[in-house]
């Protein structure tokens, strides 16, 4: 026997105690030093001493073994990690559809909109009735194929509200169908909040209205900067007058995306949320960062991308960091979803990944401690790209395989009309040869990240199967996790 290399530890020297995780079987354990000496004794080969483990020894390697924190060789940890991403992709439990009603916007966020603060994508595909009739048709038709426990159907964008009949259409016409064949449904919005009303909420609630997520940009002043109309003025006390009119209604989550010029502002946002009267109604407050479109140049970094003037516009190579959210990096219209890039990223901040993953670890403490519930920065994925029945729908019925995608047609899997043509049959086949974990040699991550988010390597480097990582980020989420389970145990 020898420790998995999915083990994970973290000393709690206040309590004379060690927190164990297995990342592929998800076991967390707080155990004595003595029970984590074990695992090292495995390690080194030396658990059979001249008499052989105690009973109390036995108890617990057994414990270790049922957990997976104990196995026969490394092979069988590949084995494991192997079947493991095998069931997440084929797993039929779910029916997961993330639907664009819209990549036309009202905000004129200046991350988003690069070059395009002329027209603010007003002339971006918005999807008509027509075509949502024939989405129905295509989830119906998956509906019976699939044959899922629950469909998760997540409206976004763009701003999903500026397309309300198609949005009301389509939710009223998969709520009928799922309960017809007894398959439960969730009904998610991610909407920047302008267009949110009670209304909005209670002609959703009948259809399995789960959550609603409204993006923050930190405090009121950083904010309205971040996140202004298109005539410059500021939204953010007309954002939180809007979950104030919904909050009780719904679960309400508070997203944000900050880069340097304003992470620093994010203490003071928690701050006045814990005062407001909605603040007990926020199920989940996450931050992100964001990465201002300027392309990196470094000569010689020998993966051959360079613009017309023979500059590189691959991130510094010896980093090989991406960044975790990638906006719009050219002089062109958005032309995918809100917050993703349609090509080359990058910038000074993905040349400093360590910085985004101190700031995300700060700010996850922060949310922590004003008692609001942040996403443990460790379960982070498989994501649903690795899954064969996620599948993100453009607004004029094209599929893709996440929203980091949309509208790059080169990237489309498929279409709601089942049309087939080549490049969506060669796209198909490529996400589902995807393996970017298998450059990530022995890292323990590897179940909850599955080599890093897809579409940042496609925008970077443009290569799928380059991982992206941001370990550090992961082992601060850790220690934190280690201590929240901690002070749960008795």
């Amino acid at each position: 026997m020898q420790p998995s290399m999915f083990n994970l530890r973290v000393p709690l020297a206040a309590r004379d105690e060690v927190f164990l995780m297995n990342t592929l079987t998800d076991a967390q354990l707080v155990v004595s030093p003595d029970v984590a000496a074990l695992l090292d004794r495995a390690a080194g080969g030396n658990l059979s001493g001249p008499f052989g483990p105690t009973d109390d020894e036995r108890e617990a390697l057994t414990l270790l073994t049922e957990n997976g924190f104990l196995v026969d060789d490394r092979a069988t940890d590949r084995r494991g990690l192997d079947e493991y991403l095998t069931g997440v992709k084929s797993n039929t439990d779910e029916l997961n559809v993330t639907l664009l009603t819209t990549l036309q916007c009202n905000f004129a966020c200046d991350y988003c909109f690069q070059g395009d603060h002329g027209d603010y994508n007003k002339h971006a595909d918005k999807m008509s009735l027509a075509t949502a009739g024939r989405v129905g048709d295509w989830l119906e038709r998956e509906l019976e194929r699939v044959g899922p426990e629950r469909f998760v159907f997540t409206f976004f964008g763009g701003e999903p509200l500026l397309n309300l009949p198609v949005m009301y259409q389509l939710a009223e016409r998969m709520w009928n169908l799922t309960q017809a064949r007894g398959v439960r449904m969730l009904v998610n919005i991610i909407t920047n909040g302008l267009l949110l009303t009670p209304d909005v909420v209670d002609r959703m609630l009948p259809f399995g209205l789960n959550g609603i997520k409204i993006t923050l940009d930190g405090d009121r002043d950083t904010h309205n900067r971040m996140r202004p109309l298109r005539g410059g003025q500021g939204t953010f006390d007309r954002l939180i007058d809007n979950i104030r009119r919904v909050a009780g209604r719904c679960r309400i989550s508070i997203g944000g995306n900050f880069d340097e010029s304003s992470v620093d502002s994010y203490p003071a946002l928690l701050e006045f949320l814990k005062e407001q009267a909605f603040a007990d109604q926020l199920v989940k407050v996450n931050f992100k960062p964001i990465i201002r479109a300027e392309a990196p140049k470094e000569r010689d970094s020998g993966l051959g991308v360079r613009d017309s003037a023979g500059e590189s516009q691959i991130p510094n190579p010896k980093s090989r960091m991406i960044p975790l959210v990638l906006v719009g990096a050219s002089n062109k219209p958005l032309n995918g979803t809100c917050m993703t890039s349609a090509g080359a990223g990058g910038g000074s901040t993905c040349d400093n990944c360590d910085f985004l993953d101190d700031k995300m670890s700060f700010l996850r403490d922060e949310t922590k401690r004003l008692g609001f519930t942040p996403h443990d920065g460790v379960h982070n994925g498989p994501c649903h790209v690795h899954m064969q029945h996620a599948h993100t729908i453009g607004p004029d019925g094209s599929l893709y395989a996440c929203p980091g995608f949309t509208g790059q047609l080169a990237t489309s899997t498929g279409h709601v009309d089942d049309r087939h043509d080549a490049s969506r049959e060669a796209a198909r086949l490529q996400f589902d040869r995807l393996d970017p974990w298998r450059e990530c040699g022995d890292c323990a991550f590897m179940p909850v990240c599955a080599g890093g988010c897809v579409a940042s390597s496609f925008s970077q480097l443009g290569d799928m199967n380059r991982p992206t990582c941001h370990k550090r980020s992961f082992e601060s989420a850790l220690i934190s996790l280690a201590h929240t389970a901690a002070s749960a145990a008795p």
